[in-house]
């Protein structure tokens, strides 16, 4: 029995130090990208500060743009998106809403709305979708930029696979009809593409920021608040350590596997020469960034991946932990399926820096650490209950854990302040404080819960989105 308590014991010590050193290697991770992100910024920002955008506006040289934006019951929030990408600044781009079959009344509103007429264009589709029911153009002169599809139901990856195939300019920029662009998004966006120093530039992608309780006018951005409940509040927080603290960090080290699917730009002919979109995965935007480059390492011909950290587009979060575990549960599995579909990536040097060290830190701390947190709970509840955990060591660990997951907001919040500043309140600012000090508390476990489920669904082969209400932004009178 002592023999059996003594193994008992050692296993408890041993459990507590491996936990430690997870921790450990997680947040150091996290500071290491941090401070990389940190000096990417000040490089980008003194880089940026004297361009003149409007040289690139009037420029002959200014790529063609089509932009691509997917919507499927997106009724609450389609009109005034739909003029937000009508009215950015930039003179060579088109507008590609694909209407994927929706249940609702989003195809009666733009139909109305923007005066649209059906209208025979003769397509030479090189990617396989869905049936394609209508093309419409508007009659109206200034909306000559916008062209709807309406076709059957075939999720979000077809749909954008009919953009691709309709899009007539060299690169396309997709993008979530429930967003909001920054007026000089495009500008931004596009001037990647003009700097390729011999590498060509196969993607770029931008900061998406938290649009609830924003004020919306005539599809502008007029007025930026922080969203009143907490649940969009502290994911206000999680999109700046996002983009700020880490996706800018990925960039210079060439090493980026996802642009948000809610604002991208890709070549098209790398887009199609590596097969669209996956319709077999949710998490299709990071899936084709990762075919797109492995695509480029494959055939020998350099490339690049740019990442902007100017705040370019704004999207509602969810309101309500139903949803939010919908989403969080879909960008699970689009995790899980992505590192399937590439798994002869992993720590292969073939690849390079994506073999090496994006797709193992993702299996590491993206895809395993919902999983690897959940088993070290489990297994702390049954020390508890058998009198066997060590309280000192775990408290000063669950302490240690809090305090960086704080520190942490904080510094993404104090980046934010002193470059972008898009909450200019004071009271916004200790808003945002408060949440950093409530989210490993309330967040965090519903963010490990919602994963949970996504590994579930996918060991169930769940598929689909699944339904996204949108309540519309808030607009001024």
């Amino acid at each position: 029995m002592d023999f059996f308590n003594n193994e008992i014991a050692l296993f408890s010590h041993v459990y507590l130090i491996l936990i430690l050193g997870y921790a450990i290697l997680l947040m150091s991770s996290y500071l290491i990208l941090a401070h990389l992100s940190v000096r990417e910024l000040r490089e980008y920002l003194k880089k940026n500060s004297f361009v003149d955008y409007n040289v690139l506006l009037t420029s002959e040289f200014a790529p063609g743009l089509s932009l691509i934006a997917p919507a499927y019951n997106e009724s609450f929030t389609i009109e005034e998106n739909v003029k937000s990408l009508l009215s950015l600044n930039y003179n060579n781009y088109e507008v590609i809403v694909v209407n994927d079959g929706s249940k609702d009344n989003s195809m009666e509103i733009l139909i109305k709305t923007y005066d649209l007429v059906q209208t025979e264009r003769h397509i030479h589709p090189q990617i396989e979708t869905k049936k394609i029911k209508s093309l419409y153009v508007s009659r109206n002169a200034a909306y000559r930029k916008l062209i709807v599809v309406d076709k059957e139901n075939g999720g979000k990856a077809d749909a954008l696979n009919v953009g691709l195939n309709i899009a007539q300019n060299p690169y396309v920029v997709c993008i979530d009809v429930d967003c909001i662009l920054d007026k000089d998004s495009l500008l931004k966006l596009a001037k990647p593409f003009l700097e390729s120093h011999g590498k060509r530039i196969i993607a770029t992608g931008g900061v998406v920021r938290i649009a609830n309780q924003c004020i919306i006018k005539n599809g502008r951005l007029v007025e930026v608040n922080i969203p009143d409940l907490m649940l969009p509040r502290i994911q206000v927080l999680e999109y700046l350590r996002a983009f700020l603290l880490g996706r800018m960090a990925w960039g210079r080290l060439d090493g980026l596997l996802l642009i948000s699917g809610a604002f991208g730009a890709f070549d098209k002919e790398i887009a199609l020469l590596a097969g669209g979109y996956n319709t077999k995965t949710v998490g299709e935007d990071m899936e084709l960034v990762v075919r797109m480059r492995r695509y480029m390492l494959e055939n020998k011909m350099p490339y690049s991946v740019h990442y902007i950290p100017d705040p370019l587009c704004w999207t509602e979060a969810p309101e309500d932990f139903k949803i939010f575990r919908k989403q969080r549960s879909r960008w699970m599995r689009g995790t899980i399926e992505t590192l399937s579909f590439h798994k002869r990536m992993f720590l292969n040097p073939k690849y390079k820096v994506l073999g090496m060290l994006s797709v193992p830190y993702w299996a590491l701390f993206e895809f395993l650490a919902p999983g690897i947190e959940f088993a070290g709970i489990a297994i702390t509840i049954v020390f508890i209950i058998l009198g066997l955990l060590n309280w000192h060591f775990f408290l000063l660990l669950v302490l240690f854990v809090y305090f960086f997951a704080v520190m942490f907001s904080v510094i993404a919040l104090y980046s934010e302040e002193r470059t972008y500043h898009k909450y200019p309140k004071q009271t916004d600012f200790f808003k945002l404080l408060l949440a950093a000090f409530i989210e490993p508390l309330y967040f965090h476990p519903l963010s490990v819960y919602a994963a949970l489920v996504g590994y579930k669904e996918k060991i169930r082969g769940t598929k689909g989105w699944g339904d996204m209400t949108r309540k519309g932004f808030t607009k001024k009178e």
